[in-house]
């Protein structure tokens, strides 16, 4: 610089000291207070932690809430982090002339950042505004030289927009900036380089473009790096490699293309690298099996190909890999069986050959859908720690080895569809934690085992194998079992009786054998049964009568055996397909299922006494038919009604006997009013009512004008109010008249909506809401026929009670049909319907999967609290994958933190699972609760192993 350039800086810094000195001299203790007090009475401060804040002298002012001084009484710290204060933030605040730190994050605020007037302050060290609802452009005068002190800048989780400034560069002293989770456009600024003291940069979560820095190397003090959830392009670029003290690298969800250069095995300080979702092609480098220190390492989703090298072998620290959607080719490294803290390994959707299991430590492995071919290598008998496995659809072929069989913590194991073969009754099942168990679609022999070691077995498919002998007359002591198919294979001999006494079984499939005898009568007694496949074997005799009596049998196939006689008249059978009942000897009585079989041919005539006795039958049969319709009748009438009232004509239908005598139609009608809402929903307003007559408490549900045709569904919504289960809000009644209709639902005093309860939950009472609601969907999902869908999973609508335990309130399938439309705006509905009206089960999964995400972190769904993060899924994959667990948490639960970690971590991983953006990678209700229980055993056993480990 030139002596005249010099002399003009120096003029510069003498003017600017000039200013600071008047403006501070004007702005005393007195100035200080005046600009405060401004702040405060600008803000709502519902928990009044301002109180202290009063006009008094300047000694108290060093003693309110959040404020610190220095030396000289002057203000030199404001801490109002996550007090809950809200209202638009002003300029008086950023005018105090002596203040080093402020942090006003973690609150409501909102306002337009230009309006937000720094003055120059060469004593600000600390700036942090971060998770507030700020908009605008970044203000301006924040970045210039005037605050090249600044340390720390963190404005993330705002919504501010607009570009970076290039200016950003003058803020020399900055170590650590957090400008994510807002809606900054256009590129990164080159400036940025010259940020040298810089070890934490955040941009993550924003709407930027373009190419990373080339010079990004210039910052060599940078120890985190997350530019995820962008729309960059370009390379990454060869210089990150430069940097020797990063150890977080987050590139992921942009549109990175080219290979994954080779520098940056240079990382040796590198624990974290994500760069998964992006279009990187090409090898993994060889060089980055040399970052002995990395923890996670996460390229999935990308069009990486070539072999995985045994040089994994020298990533001794790693605990999660995850390599999945690639192009990967070849065999899967034996050097995986020896990495000793591999906990996760994630290869799935490759084109891996051979198979492998990983280090004892491994709790999941999941290789579905691969080429993996060859046996299970024996390495995975020494796996103990296994939990979950998952290789279906894979070429994997040879035999389970006893030890497989006696791995003590698996609870699920899918191995369908491969070639195994060979027999597996010649060896001890001792797998006590199993709970689904499925080997369909090999080359299986022999006889099926008396028992797999476990009681808790719930769902067990042998099916499409070449099994034989007779079903294990043991299975009867499965009273957890809900699904048991062994079709397609070569069984004989008879059903055993004792099947019946599995009194959760809902699905039986023992069809394509060679089955004997009859149907056990023992079967009409099974209270869940709802699907029953006998077909293509050779049983024969009668249908039992009583079986068209199962009221929860609803598919039944007989076809193709050597039944005789009538089939029942009641049940399923009324209106059963014939390619059901073809291939038998079967007729029709009742003359309702001619169409599909012969009526049934009349004996010759009886004799005098067979007359006699046809009479006597005839006339008990009369009397008790006359005493069981008035008894129906009156019964009808009590539970179906029909009523008059100055709105026309009501229809009446209860489903209850108490509240048939309770309700009255004015009760109903007087009870939608202002004062009695409960919450307000697409499809209605719900409200609280009581009996007049004996004071009897309900919630009613107004069904609205746009949905009120549904109402035309009658039978469906009828069938939809016999639902009955724990964990679901009895419905009580429904009444319709030609001007709309009304859901009548239990009450209960204690019972609050899950919204209005969460923030003072421990971690145990919201780990049973968690179970208690996974359970209501399975029942819905998989003992439900047909299924029942909630459609818009939400808190507001899981009303829990005095002992935590969760109920969900429903809409008949009908009502939720016709709300598709109105899903589309919804946070807890999955992306899918924004362009489908077709609700499924996934689109629950995905509901409770934000329900989950909100009880680990206690956020609410709103959208204005993620600030840019698209949604909260986006939110809670940054925090999961690049954040401490303190920084996510709850507060609620961080004092019970360590004990709890690993089981908060597997939730939220699960929680990110439900809510994938393709709805086939979501996990089914079955299997969510599966894995919120096997979590909860394992947590358990951790702090049982941990207190008899610990002194007396």
């Amino acid at each position: 610089m030139n002596k005249q350039g010099a002399k003009k800086s120096s003029n510069l810094f003498v003017f600017i000291f000039l200013f600071m000195f008047l403006f501070n001299s004007r702005t005393s203790h007195g100035g200080e207070i005046e600009l405060l007090l401004s702040f405060k009475a600008s803000i709502t401060d519902p928990f009044h932690f301002l109180s202290s804040w009063t006009n008094s002298s300047a000694s108290i002012i060093c003693k309110w809430h959040g404020i610190a001084c220095d030396n000289s009484s002057h203000v030199s710290s404001i801490e109002l982090s996550g007090k809950n204060i809200s209202g638009t933030i002003t300029s008086s605040i950023f005018q105090l002339p002596y203040i080093k730190n402020m942090d006003l994050s973690n609150n409501q605020l909102i306002g337009e950042s230009p309006s937000i007037n720094f003055i120059s302050s060469w004593f600000l060290r600390y700036l942090n505004l971060s998770n507030n609802n700020l908009t605008g452009s970044l203000p301006s005068s924040l970045f210039s030289i005037s605050f090249s002190h600044l340390e720390t800048l963190d404005l993330s989780n705002n919504m501010l927009s607009g570009k970076i400034p290039d200016q950003i560069g003058l803020l020399s002293s900055l170590k650590y900036l957090d400008l994510g989770g807002n809606v900054l456009v256009g590129k990164i600024p080159n400036s940025i380089t010259n940020l040298t003291s810089l070890e934490s940069l955040t941009l993550a979560s924003n709407q930027l473009v373009g190419e990373i820095p080339e010079d990004i190397a210039q910052i060599k003090s940078l120890k985190w790096i997350y530019f995820g959830y962008n729309n960059l392009s370009g390379g990454i670029p060869k210089g990150i490699g430069e940097l020797n003290s990063l150890n977080h690298l987050n590139l992921v969800y942009n549109n990175l293309t080219g290979q994954i250069p080779e520098s940056l095995g240079n990382l040796s300080n590198l624990r974290y690298l994500f760069l998964y979702q992006n279009k990187l092609t090409g090898p993994i480098p060889h060089s980055v099996f040399g970052l002995k220190k990395l923890v996670s390492l996460d390229l999935s989703d990308n069009s990486l190909s070539g072999k995985i090298p045994e040089l994994v072998i020298q990533l001794q620290n790693l605990e999660i890999l995850h390599l999945f959607s690639n192009n990967f080719t070849g065999e899967i490294p034996k050097a995986l069986a020896s990495l000793p803290s591999l906990q996760v390994l994630q290869l799935w959707s490759n084109r891996l050959t051979d198979g492998l299991c990983s280090s004892g430590r491994l709790y999941k492995l999941i290789l579905f859908s691969n080429s993996l071919k060859g046996e299970i290598p024996k390495t995975l008998n020494s796996c103990i720690s296994l939990s979950r496995v998952r290789l279906q659809n894979n070429r994997l072929s040879g035999e389970l080895s006893s030890e497989i069989t006696k791995l003590p913590l698996v609870y699920f194991m899918d191995v369908s569809s491969n070639e195994f073969s060979s027999r597996i009754d010649n060896r001890k099942w001792d797998m006590p934690a199993l709970q689904m168990l499925n080997l369909a679609n090999n080359n299986f022999s022999g006889q099926i085992p008396d028992s797999f070691g476990s009681y808790k077995l719930e769902n067990l498919d042998l099916s499409d194998n070449h099994f034989s002998g007779y079903i294990p007359i043991k299975f009867g002591s499965l009273t957890e079992l809900m699904e048991l198919k062994l079709s397609n294979n070569k069984l004989s001999g008879k059903i055993p009786e004792e099947l019946s006494s599995c009194e959760k079984l809902v699905a039986l499939d023992i069809s394509h054998n060679q089955l004997t005898g009859d149907i056990p009568a023992s079967l009409t007694n099974m209270p869940v049964l709802s699907l029953l496949d006998l077909s293509e074997n050779q049983l024969s005799g009668e249908i039992p009568k009583n079986l068209g009596k199962v009221q929860s049998l609803l598919q039944v196939n007989i076809s193709h055996n050597h039944f005789h006689g009538s089939i029942p008249s009641t049940g399923a059978f009324l209106a059963i397909n014939a390619s059901a009942v073809a291939g038998n000897n079967l007729c029709d009585h009742s003359g309702i299922s001619t169409n599909i079989l012969p009526a049934c041919k009349r004996t010759n005539s009886p004799t005098w006494l067979l007359i006699l006795i046809c009479f006597l039958v005839a006339l008990a049969a009369f009397l008790l038919s006359a005493f069981l319709i008035v008894f129906l009748r009156r019964r009808k009438s009590m539970m179906q009604k029909k009523v008059e009232s100055e709105d026309g004509i009501w229809e009446l239908h209860f489903f209850d006997s108490k509240a048939s005598k309770s309700f009255t139609i004015d009760d109903i009608l007087s009870s939608a009013k202002e004062e009695n809402i409960i919450s307000k929903e697409r499809s209605g307003i719900t409200y609280k009512g009581n009996c007049r007559g004996n004071g009897m408490q309900f919630m009613v549900k107004v069904i609205n004008q746009a949905h009120s045709s549904s109402l035309n569904l009658w039978p469906e919504i009828v069938e939809f109010g016999n639902l009955r289960h724990p964990n679901i809000v009895k419905l009580i009644g429904i009444f319709r008249s030609g001007k709309g209709g009304y859901l009548v639902y239990e009450y209960a005093n204690e019972r609050r909506t899950l919204s209005e309860i969460l923030r003072n939950l421990s971690w145990e009472r919201r780990r049973k809401i968690a179970i208690g609601i996974a359970k209501a969907l399975k029942f819905l999902h998989f003992h439900c026929s047909p299924t029942v869908f909630v459609g818009e999973m939400s808190p507001e609508k899981v009303l829990v009670d005095g002992k935590d335990v969760p109920r969900l309130r429903l809409s008949p399938p009908a009502l939720v049909c016709t709300d598709t439309i109105g899903f589309t705006s919804s946070v807890y509905v999955g992306p899918e319907l924004r362009n489908s009206k077709d609700i499924t089960e996934k689109n629950d999964v995905y509901g409770f999967g934000l329900i989950l995400i909100q009880l680990l972190t206690g956020k609410s769904s709103a959208g204005m609290e993620w600030g840019i993060h698209k949604s909260m899924v986006e939110w809670a994959r940054y925090c999961y994958s690049d954040c401490h667990l303190d920084t996510w948490i709850d507060p609620v639960m961080k004092g019970h933190a360590l004990n709890i970690h690993n089981e908060i971590v597997e939730t939220m991983n699960l929680a990110l699972r439900c809510t994938a953006g393709d709805p086939t990678a979501r996990p089914c209700a079955g299997d969510i609760l599966k894995t919120l229980e096997a979590v909860t055993r394992r947590t358990s056993s951790c702090v049982s192993a941990l207190k008899s480990s610990s002194p007396v």
